[in-house]
């Protein structure tokens, strides 16, 4: 009797489960950055504001640094969710620049065939990066850490051997210091560019199928190919991506500075995945979002450039930034536990 009534009682239904104020805020991937951008912003108001930290002047500043290291930040930061790392960045901006000073101000070849190279430059070192990890399973840190050497010895040698200095003159870019190089009221057009990139990059990670590959990339890469996720191909593109984008913003300081220089752009190896770690990417790859990327850029520029507002030494500018990606680690950290430990307790 008493299991035909188990058999024929139904167990009740669990109500649906309702998330508060506080777990739809937790839950919000980039509440963290957000939280962590205002802070900072208002303290260097409070701290710089008299010495025009808050004027156009000021506003442009940071927002030019951080749009020139977001173009970067951006695809680096989905290369992080997918789960794996680009170090090559630097060495491709210092080659790019130094591919079109050469090719337009050595050479006199036109500008548009110099940054058809420098962009096929782009594409090839990430080709190589993508296809060594794919096909050695080598770390990607160590692969593109080597690819950045190799990279810059070789752009910082052939500079020399051509033209006799890493550093080459480029006079006269035409039609290009116009779309890559001009400015308003302070604002380089990069900040635009950085705009466009940013939309680009919401677009694919949240509303293409591709956005969805690089979140199971970087979540589980087994589980990913027996769904039929072609994880090689996925990785391939990104580290194209991530590449190109480096080369752009070497052809856009070439144009802008008049000069490209073989050297330059290694404070990008680094400087792109601390952003993209700032706001709110797991190193571990699976978790992340555009607009965080995005504020931890802004993040950098207002930190690298309040501190020249506020009269402070700017010996300390490193001390910041460390501190502060420690501070970003943790606390993303403790906001997903919570919000996860929260569900939990809901269900």
């Amino acid at each position: 009797m008493t299991s035909a009534m188990e058999t024929t009682i139904a167990d009740p239904p669990h109500p649906p489960t309702r998330f508060g104020f506080i777990e739809r805020l937790l839950r919000v991937v980039w509440i963290g950055p957000l939280i962590a951008a205002l802070v900072i912003y208002i303290f260097f108001i409070i701290v710089g504001g008299a010495s025009g930290f808050f004027s156009i002047a000021g506003t442009a500043g940071w927002l030019n640094t951080a749009a020139e290291l977001g173009i970067i930040a951006l695809p680096v930061g989905l290369l992080m969710i997918s789960g794996e790392f680009d170090l090559s960045t630097g060495s491709v901006v210092g080659a790019a620049s130094i591919i079109v000073a050469l090719g337009t101000g050595f050479y006199g070849l036109p500008v548009e065939l110099t940054i058809a190279m420098a962009l096929a430059m782009g594409v090839g070192v990430g080709c190589f990066n993508a296809l060594l990890v794919n096909a050695t399973k080598l770390p990607s840190f160590i692969v593109t850490l080597a690819s950045n050497f190799i990279l810059a010895g070789t752009a910082l040698g052939l500079s020399r051997l051509i033209s006799g200095s890493s550093n080459v003159s480029l006079k006269d870019a035409g039609w290009a210091e116009t779309v890559l190089g001009s400015k308003w009221m302070g604002f380089n057009v990069s900040v635009l560019w950085y705009l466009l990139a940013a939309i680009l990059a919401a677009w694919v990670l949240k509303q293409t199928r591709f956005g969805n590959w690089i979140f199971a990339t970087g979540g589980n890469p087994d589980a990913a190919r027996r769904a039929g996720v072609p994880v090689a191909r996925v990785k391939l593109i990104l580290f194209i991506w991530t590449a190109v984008s480096a080369a752009f913003v070497g052809i856009m300081s070439a144009v802008m500075y008049n000069q490209g220089n073989a050297a330059s752009g290694q404070g990008y190896v680094f400087q792109t995945a601390i952003a993209a770690v700032i706001g709110g990417v797991l190193l571990s790859g699976g978790f992340g979002s555009v607009i965080g990327i995005v504020l931890g850029t802004f993040i950098y520029g207002i930190v690298s450039l309040g501190l020249f507002y506020t009269g402070w030494p700017t010996d300390w500018l490193a001390t910041f930034i460390g501190g502060l990606l420690v501070i970003a680690v943790l606390t993303n950290n403790l906001i997903r536990e919570l919000a996860l430990n929260r569900g939990k307790k809901k269900l």
